[in-house]
C-alpha cells in the first residue's frame, strides 16, 4: 500500500494567530511556520501562548526542517521555545531569517540553530519533501507561499498574502508560478482565511501614502505616527513623506528599532541622508520639523504610545495640539486597549486621525476576490482554509464550492486533527497532542489550565487563609483559628462577619472525630466544606479557601 501524505495544522485553526502546520509522508516532517499567539482576557499573566509541539518532540527524528513563510510574530514567534525542545534547520527568506536571528540571540540560542537563507525562486529538499519559495505580497517585505511536493502530490501552502499589483517594493506577486503550477495539477491548496469576510480586493499599501501626504502638507503642529513595528513599506512610506516636507524622523519603540535596523542593514528600507535624528535631540527642533514613529497601535501596556498617552514616556511628552495618526486597524481583541489610550489622548488635546477618517491603513490580507483569483490559478483537487476563526473557515470553504468544488472536496479541520491524501483522496483520521502552552515570565508550559483555573477563581472571589496551630499529640487547639483574607472583603469594615468565620472554622474543627484528631487532612477538609457552605449561603461568593495548620 503506498504511503499518505499527512497533514496537520498545529495551530492557526479556530483561533487568530500561532500558526503551525506539520506535513509527514514516509520518515519525514517538515514544519511551515511557527507563531505565537496573544492570551486572552482571562489568561492572568500570561504572556504569550504558543503551540503544544508534543507531537513534534515525540517525531524529533524525523524533522527535516522548519518553513518560515513571512516574519510576522503569529508565524515565528514560538521559535525560541519550540527550539529548545526540537532542533531542527530554519528555512527563511532574508527579511525573515533577519528577524529571526535577533529572537535567537536574545533568547541565546543562536550558536546551537542552523538558519538557512533562501530567495523566492529556490527550492531546498527536505527528506522526500523539496519545498519551492513562491514571492507573495503581504504587509511585511520578503513573504513567500511555498509549493510543497513528496510522491503523494504539490500541495501549495499560500501564508499570508494579498495581491498587489503596485507593491512599495518587491514586485507583484508571483501569479504566474501559481498557475504553472496549476497546469502541472495541484493535490491541495491551504490558504489564508483572515480577511475572507471582506468582498473585493484589498487596496495596495500605495493607496496610504497619499493619505500621508494630505496629513503632513500644511500642518504646523508635531505629528506622530504609529503603526506595526514589521510594516517595513509603511515606515518607508512615512519616512519620504516627512523627508518631502522638511521633517526630522526619531523612532522610538524596541521591536520598530529592531526591524529598522534590520530592514536598513539588508536593503528593505532606503533611509535618506540625515532625516533620522535620535529622540533626545528632536526636541530642539520646531514642532513643524519634527515626525515622531513609534508602536503602540494596539493599545499594548508597555508601548511606547501608550506610555506618552499616560505620562510615562521618558522622553516625549504629548502636547495640545500635537497630531498622532494611527496607522493601523485593531486585531480583534484588541479594540478596548486601544479605545483607552485614543480616550487618553484626546483628553490631552491631541488631535488623532485614525482610519475612520482617512485611509491610514490597509489590510495585508486577501480579499475574497484575490482568494478567488488564486483558487482558479491553482486549480486544486482539495481545499483546506487555514488561519482563521470558524466562521472564516467556513465561509472560505463556501467560497470553494462557488469556484466549482464538491463539499467533499473540501476539508475544514482543526488543530490536532491529522488530514491524509492520496493521489485522489483526502480525509480526516485521527488526531493528535495539540492545544495551548502558555509563556508566563521564564516559565513555558509551567501555567497550565489548573493553575490558570486557580487565577480565575482568585481573581472573581478573592481568597480566604485560615490558620490554626494544632498539638501533634492528641490535636489539640493550641492557638486560633486566624482568618486572613485578599480579594474577599475589605476587613476593617467587616468585622462582624470575621468573627463569624472564626466561630465556623472553630466550630468545624470541634466537629471532627476524636478518632481523627490529628488527621489534618480530615480536619482541612472539614473546614473548607464549612466555610464555602456558609459564605456561599451568607454573601452568594465562593472564594478559594486554603487551610494551614501549623504543628506544635
Amino acid at each position: 500500500m503506498a504511503e499518505k501524505l499527512k497533514i496537520i495544522p498545529l495551530g492557526g485553526l479556530n483561533e487568530i494567530g500561532k500558526n503551525m502546520t506539520v506535513y509527514e509522508y514516509g520518515g519525514d516532517i517538515i514544519v511551515v511556520d511557527c507563531g505565537m499567539g496573544f492570551p486572552d482576557d482571562d489568561m492572568y499573566g500570561i504572556d504569550v501562548v504558543i503551540p503544544d509541539v508534543s507531537y513534534l518532540i515525540k517525531n524529533q527524528n524525523k524533522i527535516r526542517g522548519i518553513f518560515i513563510t513571512h516574519g510576522h510574530e503569529d508565524h515565528i514567534g514560538a521559535l525560541p521555545y519550540v527550539l529548545r525542545s526540537v532542533n531542527a534547520p530554519i528555512y527563511a527568506t532574508r527579511m525573515s531569517a533577519g528577524l529571526i536571528k535577533l529572537k535567537l540571540e536574545e533568547h541565546r540560542l543562536l550558536d546551537k540553530t542552523k538558519l538557512i537563507t533562501c530567495e523566492a525562486g529556490d527550492t531546498v529538499k527536505a527528506g522526500k519533501f523539496s519545498v519551492e519559495f513562491i514571492h507573495v505580497n503581504h504587509s511585511i517585505a520578503d513573504a513567500v507561499a511555498f509549493a510543497i511536493k513528496c510522491p503523494v502530490g504539490t500541495c501549495v501552502h499560500t501564508g499570508d498574502f494579498k495581491i498587489d499589483s503596485t507593491p512599495i517594493q518587491g514586485g507583484m506577486m508571483d501569479l504566474a508560478r501559481l498557475g504553472e503550477l496549476g497546469k502541472e495539477g495541484v493535490l491541495a491548496l491551504l490558504a489564508d482565511s483572515t480577511n475572507v469576510e471582506r468582498p473585493g480586493y484589498t487596496r495596495s499599501e500605495r493607496s496610504v501614502g497619499a493619505s500621508f501626504d494630505s496629513l503632513f502638507r500644511g500642518c504646523e503642529e508635531r505629528i506622530i505616527v504609529t503603526t506595526f513595528a514589521s510594516n517595513v513599506d509603511r515606515i518607508q512610506q512615512i519616512i519620504d513623506v516627512a523627508n518631502r516636507y522638511g521633517r526630522k524622523v526619531a523612532v522610538t519603540g524596541r521591536s520598530m528599532e529592531n526591524v529598522m535596523k534590520v530592514s536598513t542593514e539588508l536593503g528593505y528600507m532606503n533611509i535618506p541622508d540625515g532625516v533620522l535624528m535620535d529622540l533626545n535631540h528632536i526636541k530642539s527642533l520646531p514642532k513643524n520639523k519634527v515626525c515622531i514613529i513609534t508602536t503602540g497601535s494596539q493599545g499594548e501596556t508597555m508601548s511606547a504610545l501608550t506610555r506618552m498617552a499616560f505620562n510615562t514616556h521618558r522622553q516625549v511628552d504629548l502636547l495640545p495640539g500635537d497630531r498622532v495618526i494611527i496607522s493601523a486597524s485593531a486585531i480583534p481583541g484588541n479594540e478596548n486597549a486601544i479605545g483607552n489610550v485614543v480616550n487618553e489622548l484626546y483628553r490631552k488635546g491631541v488631535e488623532v486621525m485614525n482610519e475612520r477618517e482617512l485611509a491610514l491603513h490597509v489590510s495585508g490580507h486577501a480579499c475574497q476576490e484575490e482568494l478567488k483569483i488564486v483558487h482558479a490559478l491553482v486549480k486544486p483537487k482539495f481545499f483546506v482554509p487555514l488561519h482563521g476563526e470558524q466562521r472564516m473557515l467556513q465561509i472560505h470553504g463556501k467560497l470553494a464550492r462557488e469556484m466549482g468544488m464538491e463539499p467533499n472536496q473540501i476539508l475544514i479541520s482543526d488543530i490536532g486533527r491529522v488530514m491524509e491524501f492520496t493521489p485522489n483522496s483526502a480525509k480526516l483520521a485521527g488526531t493528535v497532542t495539540a492545544g495551548q502552552v502558555f509563556v508566563d515570565g521564564y516559565g513555558v508550559g509551567d501555567v497550565g489550565s489548573v493553575v490558570l483555573r486557580d487565577r480565575r477563581h482568585l481573581a472573581q472571589d478573592g481568597m480566604i487563609v485560615v490558620v490554626l496551630s494544632m498539638s501533634g499529640e492528641d490535636g489539640a487547639l493550641v492557638s486560633g483559628p486566624d482568618i486572613i483574607t485578599r480579594g474577599f472583603v475589605y476587613v476593617k469594615e467587616s468585622e462582624g462577619l470575621m468573627e463569624e468565620l472564626r466561630q465556623v472554622a472553630l466550630q468545624a474543627i470541634l466537629e471532627v472525630d476524636s478518632r481523627f484528631a490529628t488527621d489534618w487532612s480530615a480536619i482541612k477538609s472539614s473546614i473548607k466544606n464549612d466555610l464555602s457552605n456558609y459564605l456561599y449561603k451568607k454573601t452568594k461568593r465562593s472564594p478559594m479557601i486554603l487551610p494551614v495548620i501549623m504543628e506544635v
